[in-house]
């Protein structure tokens, strides 16, 4: 599998994400700077977290129109994977390839944190392993997941939402969901399924001396699937 990281002005995990690919995959990604478009090639595009153009106007409302999004746009509608975390994943719900928006966690301050995530399904690209809760940090001022009543009932319904925030037992709580995210939410799809965003940070989570290596099984599944190419 061939993946792409792409680096914008005030991304701070790129690195992490690519030693992550490298790790599992023994594979190293391309590094695609904002201005490019991805290789033709590509199977798996990852925008990392940070803060894209200093967050300034609306987090990921300037990534989206950089040049190199046209060319993520193209690869996920004709079914590529594509994966935003944190900052990726404000940046795809703001061009359109996820629905809802992100507003100010609900105390209003960044949170960095180890947080124990609910695995909904283990029959898509990115969950295709056993286990039920994984341990993964985040870091974000805004990851309040938010969407119209309507249209959360039919993220719901069609299986959209991957991942919640969960006790270690796996219980959602208040006290569990650390920036007031609806109905708990870590993590989403569209419809299709090929193109997740998720909150947390599975690229710091591939060393159990570090606080847990639970990121690699998500790796793992990630880039054993099969996926078409950037026409």
């Amino acid at each position: 599998m061939k993946s792409a990281v792409v680096i914008f002005p005030g991304s701070n995990c790129e690195m992490d994400t690519v030693l992550a690919i490298e790790k599992i995959s023994g594979r190293t990604p391309e590094k695609v700077w904002h201005k490019d478009s991805l290789p033709s090639d590509t199977d798996l595009v990852v925008l990392p977290g940070g803060f894209s153009y200093g967050d300034y106007l609306r987090v990921g409302a300037i990534a989206k129109v950089s040049p190199v999004m046209q060319s993520v746009q193209r690869h996920a509608e004709a079914g590529g994977l594509t994966i935003g975390i944190c900052n990726g994943f404000q940046i795809l719900l703001e061009c359109g390839l996820l629905p809802g928006a992100m507003m100010r966690n609900r105390g209003l301050h960044f949170v960095c944190k180890w947080t124990n995530l609910k695995v909904t399904r283990n029959d898509t690209p990115f969950t295709r392993f056993s286990k039920d809760v994984l341990h993964i940090p985040v870091a974000h001022a805004t990851g309040n997941y938010f969407v119209e009543p309507g249209k959360l009932q039919e993220i719901e319904d069609r299986g959209q939402v991957l991942f919640r925030y969960c006790t270690p037992e796996g219980e959602l709580t208040d006290a569990a969901n650390p920036n007031g995210s609806l109905n708990s939410i870590a993590g989403i799809t569209n419809e299709q399924g090929n193109v997740l965003g998720l909150m947390p940070h599975p690229e710091r989570a591939i060393n159990k001396e570090l606080g847990s290596a639970d990121g690699i099984l998500f790796w793992e599944s990630v880039l054993g699937a099969q996926t078409v190419s950037t026409p």
